[in-house]
């Protein structure tokens, strides 16, 4: 049975945050909101609720989900390595926009589709969101829309696109409000996976809320490809 919870009520986000830790602990499927779009959610160490999650999306395994990460710290326990631009990213960006792209370590047991052996970052500045992340972990989150079709901005548009083939919604008032309409409305990524090598740069792969500029003035022009 699906769920709505409004968050902007009290209660019910104190309950919609139970069950939606509940659904993620079975396995389920929820939709948050996050500071660019919402997402729908899955425990990124379950892989059938990853499967269940790009089923969902009607989306194949060529296109694995980002992971969301309740913390900076996260990422040194998930990345192989962390080269010092992506520290000085996160320092600047997180949470926010930014999705980082680094080489997953190899002891990690999941399997999040076709990532030859790379993982997809970020944290998000949404506080149901991070409410949620420090009680389950990472999740594997992926726009919350039928692949194909604009990412929702609010959760009628997510409940539209995905009805009850997610267990909770959590409802938190619309998001991306404000943003540069020329850009994708999700976040910046940038793709690190290639810096260790001795001509190295940094990759950006989708130019979303966070401008080139801003990503240049950080690293230095010269670090990008």
């Amino acid at each position: 049975m699906t769920t709505v919870f409004d968050c902007s009520v009290e209660a019910e986000l104190l309950a919609g945050l139970r069950a939606a830790r509940g659904a993620i602990g079975r396995g389920e499927l929820v939709v948050l909101p996050t500071d660019t779009v919402y997402g729908v959610a899955a425990d990124a160490f379950r892989p059938e609720a990853v499967q269940r999650l790009l089923e969902a999306k009607e989306r194949g395994r060529d296109a694995p989900p980002p992971v969301l990460i309740p913390g900076i710290p996260t990422l040194a326990a998930l990345a192989e390595t962390v080269p010092p631009e992506v520290e000085a990213l996160v320092a600047e960006f997180w949470p926010g926009g930014l999705t980082v792209i680094v080489e997953a370590r190899e002891s990690l047991v999941w399997d999040l589709g076709e990532t030859r052996g790379t993982v997809a970052l970020r944290m998000p500045d949404n506080r149901h969101a991070l409410h949620l992340l420090a009680d389950t972990g990472p999740l594997a989150v992926s726009s919350a829309n039928i692949s194909g079709m604009p990412a929702a901005r609010t959760a009628q548009e997510a409940i539209d696109m995905l009805g009850d083939r997610i267990a909770v919604y959590l409802d938190g008032g619309p998001v991306g409000e404000g943003s540069d309409p020329a850009r994708d409305p999700g976040s910046t990524i940038v793709d690190a996976t290639s810096l260790h090598l001795p001509e190295g740069r940094l990759r950006i792969v989708r130019h979303g809320v966070i401008p080139d500029d801003e990503i240049a003035r950080v690293v230095g022009a010269e670090r990008l490809a």
